[in-house]
């Protein structure tokens, strides 16, 4: 409805131009907000006063002349002008009635638009680091990614879903060196397990795949693994100094084809387990990009030569460095060390590159809230490599904090202490840990509350609106068994008998159900459609305990029927783009 007002409003102000009342070259962005007093009708403009200066009138008499040039519309009853000069518009009751048939006629459909006119955006998130499982503040950015993703495609655009692969670099060294020396250990090496490795049991499990793999084909002997290795930190030295020998001398001793063999066995292992964690959140992707095919197709180098030609490279200290001072970051950035190495930087800079050059619209990435600073870089880059860095949006998202009993839990990824998303999912279900996940703007802190995930009570808000769509499927079960059928004909014949203030709350309410998930969309905000979600249940559970809906007057018992299958669809399919399944029974 509020489209064909907008259109009407349209009209109106083209007609206006055309008599000279307003000027040509002003283009108002119109907006339609829902009343919150019914008094005011169903829909209010406030154009007239956005209009009134630049038209040199009087709002009010400038909203009587918008008036007077609005279309004629079979489905508004009445226009008003309230205050300084909103105009207010009054629904025809049929037009409100016929929501009912709408989500009748178009079930799973209903809600569903094209507004996005099939626009192509690509959409990266949670994107963490194959070095241990997800735990739990991987899994908001998941469930905020992945329902960002479905509602965008509810309102038409054409969404790819990409998990960035962190396959190369430090921490993945880190990781396979972690690996080799647990390994060693397995086959009776007595080493000191250094206090900057990836301490988690997992580490012990890809060692012993790997053990029974190659036997000891890998094993080294002590001596001629820790000869001068600098002191680990427990022993006076530094921690950072110990474990990058040892990645070095694992490389050294390895050579080149084994130690690829023992990164590769961490590496797939745990992508594996990911793609299997984020598949049973519901979570999937179209592609899985390897961070070290940037390097392999040479995207990193050309993108450093790019920004070299355009002279926001330069040299110091025998290291490469970009000059985002220049567009407003505080320091210039390493894009190649003085090794020769690049950065995870540079990476980053050629991914985006790349993601550009693909010829999406738009291009998301779902990061952590600890990554803000890193944002004006990244769009800095790209600026200077001359792509449209306006077409890159970064949400960032705050990590969950958990709480069992009310005890906060601790987690730590490296000393391998965390809950990770598996437990999180089997100690509180996917639907619960999806739809508190996206309860939230994704910039607000969240404690995510166990014993309330898991509670069945009106408390949680996923139970309550489950239970809502349950407690329909149970109405409609009964009727079967007291074998009456459910007239859908005789109902919308008479879906003016729904005049109760229940009834009203419930019909409205679903008339706004495709303008939640155009905003929550547009905004990717979908804790828009999760609170929506609270409130229809909340709507149904008064009017199921107010009122019967089995009596023996087959007209309001069938259109009474007829809103809350009505009621049934829109549930269903909020809960469906939130990730969230409708139970039948509960």
């Amino acid at each position: 409805m509020k489209h064909e007002i907008k259109t009407l409003l349209t009209q109106a102000v083209s007609s206006l131009k055309s008599s000279d009342v307003i000027p040509d070259d002003v283009e108002p962005n119109i907006q339609i907000t829902r009343t919150k007093d019914p008094s005011h009708g169903d829909f209010a403009c406030n154009l007239a006063m956005m209009l009134a200066k630049p038209a040199a009138r009087n709002p009010r008499e400038l909203a009587q002349l918008l008036v007077d040039a609005l279309p004629a519309s079979e489905h508004i009853e009445k226009v008003a002008i309230a205050g300084p000069g909103f105009i207010n518009f009054f629904v025809s009751q049929d037009n409100t009635l016929s929501v009912i048939r709408d989500v009748m006629q178009q079930a799973e459909t209903y809600g569903l638009s094209n507004i996005g006119a099939g626009r192509r955006v690509q959409l990266e998130f949670v994107s963490a680091n194959p070095t241990g499982p997800l735990h739990v503040g991987h899994g908001r950015g998941a469930a905020y990614g992945a329902t960002v993703a479905d509602l965008l495609e509810a309102v038409g655009f054409n969404v790819h879903r990409e998990y960035y692969v962190n396959d190369a670099g430090r921490q993945m060294d880190i990781l396979a060196t972690s690996v080799w020396l647990r390994y060693l250990q397995l086959n009776d090496i007595e080493l000191v397990f250094p206090s900057n490795g990836y301490q988690g049991d997992y580490v012990i499990e890809i060692a012993r795949d790997l053990q029974a793999q190659h036997g000891g084909n890998l094993v080294h002997p002590l001596a001629a693994v820790m000869e001068d290795i600098p002191a680990d930190e427990p022993q006076g030295g530094d921690k950072e100094i110990h474990i990058d020998a040892l990645i070095a001398r694992c490389k050294i001793l390895l050579g080149d084809d084994s130690y690829l063999q023992v990164f590769d066995a961490g590496l797939n292992t745990i992508i594996q387990d990911i793609r299997d964690d984020l598949a049973g959140f519901g979570v999937v992707y179209d592609d899985w990009f390897s961070e070290r095919t940037l390097a392999k197709r040479g995207l990193i180098k050309q993108a450093i030569d790019r920004l070299k030609d355009s002279g926001h490279i330069y040299e110091k200290g025998g290291a490469l460095w970009f000059r985002s001072t220049d567009f407003g970051d505080e320091k210039d950035r390493v894009v190649v060390r003085d090794n020769g190495q690049t950065t995870y930087f540079a990476s980053d800079i050629a991914y985006h590159m790349d993601k550009l050059e693909r010829g999406f619209d738009r291009v998301i990435d779902v990061w952590g809230a600890d990554h803000h600073g890193y944002v004006p870089r990244v769009k800095a880059a790209l600026t200077a490599l001359g792509d449209e860095a306006d077409k890159l949006d970064v949400l960032l998202v705050q990590f969950a904090v958990l709480y069992r009993h009310g005890e906060k839990v601790q987690m730590s990824t490296r000393s391998g202490s965390f809950v990770t998303l598996r437990e999180l999912r089997e100690e509180v279900g996917t639907d619960a840990a999806r739809f508190f996940y996206v309860m939230r703007k994704c910039e607000q802190h969240m404690d995510f509350d166990l014993d309330l995930a898991k509670s069945q009570s009106s408390d949680n808000p996923v139970y309550y609106i489950q239970y809502a769509h349950a407690r329909i499927c149970s109405v409609f079960r009964q009727l079967q068994e007291k074998n009456i059928q459910h007239d859908i004909a005789i109902g919308n014949q008479h879906l003016s008998l729904l005049t109760e203030s229940h009834e009203t709350a419930l019909i409205n309410s679903l008339a706004k159900y495709p303008e939640v998930v155009e905003k929550a969309a547009l905004n990717e905000e979908p804790h828009q459609l999760a609170h929506f979600l609270r409130e229809l249940a909340n709507e149904l559970h008064t009017y199921y305990n107010a009122h019967q809906f089995i009596v023996d007057q087959d007209t309001i018992r069938n259109a009474r029927l007829n809103l809350i299958s009505a009621t049934q669809h829109v549930l269903h399919n909020g809960l469906k783009l939130l990730g969230v399944s409708a139970p039948e029974k509960m």
